[in-house]
């Protein structure tokens, strides 16, 4: 299934997955629906960040339902380990979410803030923020150069 030919539809479901745990590039499809529908530029821009910043919530509730006994119990890590990770999430707190889009780091970063259990409000806010600064950077950048 091509989510580029799919439009809007294509465009939202594609940056929801990418939003998720799926390993999946919403820059790229961003760049085919703007490229292919430049009249429709406001409208790319607000489903492309409405869509991924749901997916992104998404992965930030999947980290909030986990439990760090988990992490020690199945994953090995010692409960030193784990305090030390929850002080580094703790010292950034929500601010983190500004980041959570970045390949690689983005996705662990989302589950550690859930996890670690960040306040919700402004995780999805700084959520919001960092993913529409994204994509108004791209619809800029595509926008001016069609």
């Amino acid at each position: 299934m091509d989510l580029a030919n799919l439009g809007l539809l294509g465009l939202f479901l594609g940056t929801f997955l990418a939003g998720t745990v799926v390993p999946f590039s919403s820059d790229v499809l961003y760049v085919a629906v703007l490229a292919a529908m430049p009249e429709e530029a406001i409208a790319c821009l607000i489903v492309a960040v409405v869509g991924n910043t749901l997916g992104t919530i998404t992965t930030y509730l999947v980290g909030r339902a986990g439990k760090t006994e988990w992490i020690v119990k199945y994953f090995k890590v010692t409960p030193e380990k784990v305090e030390n990770q929850k002080a580094s999430v703790n010292k950034y707190g929500a601010w983190a979410g500004l980041i959570g889009w970045v390949p690689i780091v983005g996705k662990p970063l989302l589950i550690a803030l859930g996890l670690y259990k960040a306040p919700t409000v402004p995780t999805v806010l700084t959520i919001f923020t960092g993913i529409a600064i994204r994509f108004s950077v791209w619809t800029l950048i595509l926008t001016a150069a069609l």
